[in-house]
């Protein structure tokens, strides 16, 4: 009976023994594929962790939602929303600095193009402030006759990558994008934002690198403004083709004319690619455009207006300048006024002296008439005295010398002169033969070459002829 005793134990424990060991291996053969899971879980998971898992929540929601809450739509589509709109949010305004153009500080960097900046477009805080603007102006509306019309307050705008507040002024940069080994030239934009409301209007200058008084004239004519006191927003590149400028060459690198490429094209050659970028970051942005030249080389041109006088919204534009001579021309295609006319912009050529020169005249002729230009569209207020009007020339020709030699003139830039009148002569400095240069009609001499030597069929002096004005 001892001995009986242990022996069942001993059997009865050997087949629970056995029964275990057996019982794994059914439950792996009848679930293969939960093993293979459970195998390559790591030792801190488990199945349930796996299976329902769901993106992680932030610590301010709810983690004790029902069931329903969490299997509906709705909530989902509110997190999808909460996760995206963090990527659309509008990027931090670039706000030019306020400074005085009198002041020397360093250029800054240019921006990407505006087709690239991803904060060009409005917040919709800003929408909403402009619509709440508009709105509380409507009322205001219907008063007008009553009351005398106050300036309206300006807006900032955004140019070249940087917003100009109102009532500042600032330097931009901006640059073609044409590089050499990484480096690129950067090209300064002085910008006068006024307090109230008003047009724009640009002012160019070194189209051609040589003409050196339209720079003068940009500079004294932007450095004179004051933007607590100025109606609308005046912007000036004084030096458009600065690498022309700096050879003291009138042409871009590749020998083209750069006012002969406008508007340009994006993917065209050198002088294309230049004039694409200038209208598209600058140009665009102009109610009014004048571009301002000088006569070509060794060749001097009275202070006068180039103007296709048949457009009539270019014809009244031309009022606007004090003393300054008008000159009928249509323009050539590629023309930097030519293509800014046809983007429905208002744009003269003001032509003013010589090239590879500043001469003070011209530059006090051309700061004259831009002041009267701010004054006519309500830009600036200041006592200004007009001169007499000048009259406008319908017609020009060039008389050209017969014979080579050394060129001496006898008339001065701006004489009035009649047909067969002596202008100059042209001395051979061998035979000592002099050969008169006559007037071809009567008219005013608005441009001439400088003395110098000349082959025949030299152009040397540009007569302006008054004629009627079409429709009158």
């Amino acid at each position: 009976m001892l001995f009986q005793r242990p022996r069942h134990s001993t059997i009865r424990h050997f087949l629970i023994w056995l029964f275990v060991a057996a019982l794994p291996t059914v439950t792996l053969a009848d679930t293969n594929d939960s093993s293979v899971l459970v195998a390559q879980l790591a030792e801190d998971e488990n199945v349930e962790d796996v299976v329902r898992s769901e993106p992680r929540r932030s610590p301010g929601e709810d983690d004790d939602a029902s069931d329903d809450e969490q299997e509906s739509s709705a909530p989902d589509t509110g997190q999808q929303t909460q996760t995206v709109k963090p990527l659309v949010a509008p990027v931090t305004r670039k706000i030019a600095p306020n400074i005085d153009l009198k002041e020397v500080a360093p250029l800054p960097e240019p921006e990407p193009e505006p087709e690239s900046l991803p904060g060009a477009e409005l917040s919709p805080e800003e929408v909403q402030a402009l619509q709440d603007t508009a709105q509380g102006e409507t009322p205001a509306a219907e008063d007008e006759a009553d009351a005398p019309a106050e300036p309206l307050p300006a807006e900032s705008f955004t140019l070249l990558g940087k917003e100009v507040l109102p009532g500042t002024s600032t330097r931009l940069a901006w640059s073609p994008q044409i590089q050499i080994a990484g480096l690129s030239q950067i090209t300064p934009v002085l910008v006068v934002n006024g307090v109230n409301a008003g047009p724009t209007l640009c002012l160019t200058g070194a189209v051609h690198g040589d003409e050196l008084n339209g720079i003068e004239i940009i500079r004294r004519t932007m450095y004179d403004l004051n933007p607590e006191k100025l109606s609308g927003r005046v912007i000036g590149v004084p030096i458009v083709n600065l690498t022309g400028f700096q050879q003291g060459s009138r042409y871009l690198p590749d020998r083209r004319d750069l006012n002969r490429f406008f508007p340009g094209r994006k993917d065209g050659n050198l002088a294309d690619r230049v004039a694409y970028s200038l209208f598209e970051n600058v140009i665009r942005h102009c109610d009014m455009l004048v571009d301002i030249h000088t006569g070509s080389l060794k060749r001097t041109n009275l202070p006068q207006l180039r103007a296709d006088m048949n457009n009539p919204d270019v014809a009244e534009f031309t009022r606007g300048f004090d003393r300054m001579a008008v000159v009928h021309s249509s323009g050539s295609p590629g023309m930097l006024r030519t293509a800014a006319v046809q983007a429905g912009i208002r744009a003269v050529t003001m032509e003013a002296g010589e090239s590879l020169r500043i001469q003070e005249h011209q530059i006090e002729a051309g700061v004259n008439s831009l002041n009267s230009l701010l004054e006519k569209h309500g830009m600036i207020s200041r006592m200004f005295v007009w001169g007499d009007p000048e009259p406008v020339y319908y017609d020009s020709t060039w008389v050209r010398a017969e014979h080579g030699g050394i060129l001496f003139s006898e008339i001065n830039l701006g004489a009035n002169v009649s047909e067969g009148e002596v202008l100059g002569y042209v001395a051979d400095p061998i035979t000592n033969e002099q050969h008169p240069i006559r007037s071809t009609s009567n008219g005013r001499i608005i441009g001439m070459a400088v003395d110098q030597v000349v082959m025949a069929g030299f152009a040397a002096y540009h007569i302006g002829t008054e004629a009627e004005v079409p429709g009158e």
